[in-house]
């Protein structure tokens, strides 16, 4: 695998971030819903969010 230049790196870290922060906030949502559909949308949002970042981390190593 080729290394990554600066921007991409950046990028990358910024792309690891939004997902970080969409993992938590949808996580923080699915707590506080009483709806048992909607909690189970953003749960699922939740795990897709952290399943993204930890692909996007594969990327670093």
């Amino acid at each position: 695998m080729s290394s990554l230049n600066q921007m991409e790196l950046q990028n990358l870290r910024h792309f690891i971030g939004a997902q970080t922060n969409a993992y938590s906030k949808f996580t923080h949502y699915a707590d506080s819903a009483v709806d048992p559909q909607i909690k189970q949308v953003l749960n699922k949002a939740a795990q897709d969010a952290l399943s993204s970042k930890q692909k996007l981390m594969s990327f670093l190593v």
